[in-house]
């Protein structure tokens, strides 16, 4: 498989990926390497991966990154009431030796393995997407560095657990924090932007492929000038196909039919009070106007 061929194998999926980011996924695959994907919220990254689970036929495992996240909720822990029961019924029949109750309780059996241990112990490799990695902790970034270089996990009283297959591994960032140079070492790397006009309209066909040419152009212009204005929040890609989704489901054929209409949709798009507020029907109908 080229690059060229992922590219159009994700089209065909419905994900329209520029040549950089093709690329830079072909060769994450080709040579086993983790790909970080850094970006504004909203660009597609989460969905790369989702469209590359599908194109593989692979499960998709993910982890949510966030604050606090340490490696109980993300590596493994033991089931310490299935132990604790264990322990008490072993010495209710009369016991047996400490160390015989010890190995049966850290043995795979009381074991719960959590997704970084789950992706590595797929028989046929997985779609590994750690996402917002940017919202954890530095800290966390330690106990993935095993994970990415070696694709193995160590549990004290079990040992070294290698992967079966190696994982496809895609992390995403939202850039909230720098994330450290020994996790950027171990990834290829690739910045995702909001698209251009000719792409966010290939997206559009796409995964909306009732929907008429000019009005097409008309979503695509308004949230393309939407971005240029002063928000809080920039309408990602996946606002704007929530947005086509909405105006199609009204059958709204013109975006300048019904401005009080339109305003009214234009939830899918501000998410923030000041973000409406900054897109009164005034600026609404000007942004249409330019789109028409």
């Amino acid at each position: 498989m080229t690059w060229k061929t992922l590219k159009q194998d994700l089209a065909e999926h419905g994900y329209v990926a520029s040549n950089d980011l093709a690329m830079a996924l072909h060769l994450a695959v080709t040579i086993g390497k983790p790909l970080l994907l850094e970006g504004a919220a909203g660009v597609g990254k989460t969905q790369l991966a989702k469209t590359l689970a599908e194109l593989f036929d692979a499960r998709l495992i993910r982890l949510q990154c966030y604050e606090g996240l340490d490696a109980a909720a993300a590596i493994y822990e033991w089931n310490y009431q299935r132990q604790l029961l264990s322990i008490r019924a072993a010495t209710e029949s009369g016991g047996g030796a400490a160390d015989d109750i010890e190995d049966r309780i850290f043995s795979e059996k009381y074991l719960l393995a959590r997704p970084l241990l789950e992706a590595i112990r797929q028989d046929k490799a997985p779609v590994l997407l750690l996402d917002e990695v940017d919202r954890a902790d530095e800290e966390f970034e330690a106990y993935l560095l095993e994970l990415l270089s070696d694709f193995q996990v160590t549990i004290p009283e079990l040992g070294t657990i290698t992967a079966k297959t190696r994982p496809h591994v895609i992390l995403t960032s939202n850039g909230t924090r720098d994330l450290s140079d020994a996790l950027r070492r171990r990834c290829l790397y690739s910045y995702v932007d909001y698209p251009d006009r000719v792409t966010e309209l290939s997206i559009l066909a796409a995964r909306q492929p009732g929907l008429e040419a000019r009005l097409c152009e008309q979503i695509v212009g308004v949230v393309q000038a939407l971005r240029k204005e002063d928000l809080e929040k920039k309408p990602g890609v996946a606002e704007m196909l929530d947005w086509a989704a909405a105006i199609a489901g009204l059958g709204i054929n013109d975006l300048a039919d019904d401005p009080v209409e339109l305003q009214a949709t234009l939830v899918c798009l501000l998410k923030t009070q000041a973000d409406r507020a900054a897109v009164p029907i005034e600026v609404q109908q000007r942004l249409v106007g330019k789109a028409a």
